[in-house]
């Protein structure tokens, strides 16, 4: 209802600016000329009152919808009403993912990639944002390479050489077309990594004449799918990386410990705004098996019902430390001094409503320690130990008892 009024308002208004001019030019050349600057607008309006009254009317009666129309639309969606204000809708120049500048040509026609990826051993550069791409270059390696990427092949070598794909698509054809060579050949390739995830520097392929393909020039390259923004993953982008890295994440802070990894996931359909994904992961060295449900939102990727606190350095210790020194993980201060004679974590899990909200002290087998309120046990069992921190917030910790090896009551 609000979109036809401001619809309306607007038509009226127009309509009523357009009577205006006409009149202006009947009146004379000049009237109508200058009238279509806003000052000398009003001074039609006001010198010839008679003549301009009915257009000037008219666009009056068009404030009037406008006005309720907008009054709607704010009492609505004041969000959508700022943000046709602050004229976000128009289209805004967006600024290449990839730094490229590549010389030559494809098939006999320009090449100018807007992709570019290097993963798993395989090189891509492609043209174009459909399924299929315009024009693209696929460069295949023998196997796999970690960091620096340095090749250089000349028509004459002989061997296992990386394999050369282009492809193009021709405006009669629905499907594009294809060439792979697996020798005879230039091609020569220097890569550097660049943080987070790119490779930069010089890229030269050439074919034999009959391919019509000579390129060279700088690319910049992807090596996984992960997206960043602000020097953090952007959870907003469509890829499988994308949730194994909000999966990971999930299970580190749900167990409250980095020592997670998952399986890859299966093929999932993407785009979408909500998945149910079954995920094999190893948790603290044992294989176990989550079946989560992942939902997109303004802030990007997240499984339904996350609200596990971010991991602290005193919760989980580095590997590192870990592994050097498993002795000092046996060497819990036992002989520490419990205000609360009797008090254990046996005790606790039989009545844990007696101490609640109980300042204590648990320490895991990992060798972390977690110092703060008991809140009492989670649906799975679990400790709820949460700690102001300084400065506005606090840190929750979900501790499953097996993990833990000596529980303090540092007061009751």
């Amino acid at each position: 209802m609000e979109a036809l009024l401001i619809l309306g308002g607007l038509l009226l208004v127009f309509a009523g600016f357009v009577w205006l001019i006409s009149q202006a030019f009947a009146t004379s050349l000049l009237w109508g000329i200058g009238s279509l600057l806003p000052p000398l607008t009003l001074a039609f309006v006001f010198s010839h009152w008679r003549a301009a009254r009915r257009a000037v009317v008219l666009s009056c009666l068009g404030v009037i919808p406008l006005v309720v129309g907008l009054s709607l639309l704010a009492s609505r969606d004041a969000d959508r009403l700022a943000a046709i204000f602050s004229l976000r809708w128009l289209p805004t120049q967006v600024q290449p993912e990839l730094s490229m500048n590549i010389k030559g040509q494809l098939n006999g026609r320009a090449f100018a990639p807007q992709q570019g990826e290097f993963i798993n051993g395989v090189l891509t550069l492609r043209e174009g944002q459909g399924f299929f791409a315009r024009q693209e270059v696929i460069v295949r390696l023998r196997e796999p390479v970690d960091g620096a990427l340095r090749v250089d092949v000349l028509p004459d070598d002989a061997g296992p050489l990386p394999e050369v794909e282009i492809a193009w698509l021709s405006r009669d054809r629905e499907l594009p077309e294809s060439r792979r060579l697996d020798r005879g050949y230039t091609l020569h390739l220097d890569l550097e990594p660049v943080a987070p995830n790119k490779l930069s520097g010089d890229f030269h392929l050439v074919l034999p004449p009959h391919y019509q393909t000579s390129l060279n020039g700088n690319v910049e390259l992807f090596t996984n799918r992960l997206r960043y923004r602000n020097g953090e993953v952007d959870r907003r982008h469509d890829s499988q990386d994308t949730l194994a890295f909000v999966i990971e994440d999930y299970l580190q802070r749900r167990h409250a410990s980095r020592d997670v990894s998952i399986q890859p996931l299966p093929t999932l359909a993407l785009p979408a705004d909500e998945l149910e994904v079954s995920v094999q992961a190893t948790v603290k060295g044992e294989a176990q098996g989550f079946t989560l449900n992942l939902i997109k939102d303004a802030q990007g990727w997240q499984v339904r019902g996350d609200d596990y606190p971010a991991l602290t350095a005193d919760v989980i210790a580095p590997a590192a430390a870990r592994d050097e020194s498993p002795a000092a993980v046996k060497a819990i201060p036992v002989t520490a001094k419990d205000r609360h004679p009797g008090f254990s974590l046996e005790r606790l899990l039989r009545d844990p409503a007696r101490y609640q909200q109980m300042l204590v002290r648990a320490h895991t087998e990992r060798g972390g320690v977690a110092e703060g309120r008991f809140l009492g046990l989670d649906s799975e069992g679990k400790l709820i130990i949460r700690r102001v921190i300084r400065g506005p917030g606090l840190a929750s910790y979900n501790l499953a008892p097996g993990e833990i090896v000596l529980l303090e009551l540092v007061e009751p």
